[in-house]
């Protein structure tokens, strides 16, 4: 643990190569490293670092300019919940291009419906674009059954994904 005075200390965090910075003014939190305030008195302020957000449910990593989601195994509510953070984080940036990628489950319930919605949503607000991969049958059935299919068509490989010009996420 670091301390420093609360008046001159600038956070630099390199991500990916970029170099970002942010003041100690507030509570400040980018990627790895947070800084939080100390005693106001003292105006210490402490550094950490913590952990990326990580799930066995779930792999995250680039491939050809587009952040993949790998989901793996049973995605049920318990598994949702320990997606989320992983998810957020990777659907979150402006202008992302996400492809999420579901040939690695083995069950899908409402819980995994939502989690599609979700990075769906996040991703559109943040003016980016998503595609889906899926061949498992009844998964299939499930994104026709829910119309979800319609918003983002199922595409049958990566390659499909990451050759596509143009987004799945585009159809309303």
């Amino acid at each position: 643990m670091l301390k420093f005075p609360l008046t001159r200390v600038t956070c630099r965090v390199r991500d990916g190569g970029a170099v970002s910075s942010c003041a100690t003014s507030a509570l400040c939190s980018r990627n790895d490293v947070t800084l939080v305030p100390g005693d106001p008195v003292g105006g210490d302020v402490v550094v950490r670092n913590k952990p990326g957000p990580h799930s066995p449910h779930l792999r995250v990593h680039q491939e050809r300019g587009h952040a993949v989601l790998e989901f793996h195994g049973e995605i049920d509510i318990l598994a949702a919940l320990d997606i989320i953070p992983a998810l957020d984080a990777a659907t979150g940036l402006p202008g992302a291009r996400v492809v999420l990628d579901l040939r690695h489950i083995e069950f899908f319930d409402c819980s995994g419906l939502r989690l599609l919605y979700r990075a769906r949503r996040r991703v559109l607000a943040q003016g980016g674009r998503v595609h889906l991969v899926c061949t498992h049958p009844l998964t299939l059935r499930i994104l026709r059954v829910t119309e979800l299919a319609k918003v983002m068509p199922p595409l049958s490989s990566m390659d499909e994904a990451l050759g596509r010009p143009e987004a799945a996420s585009e159809y309303s």
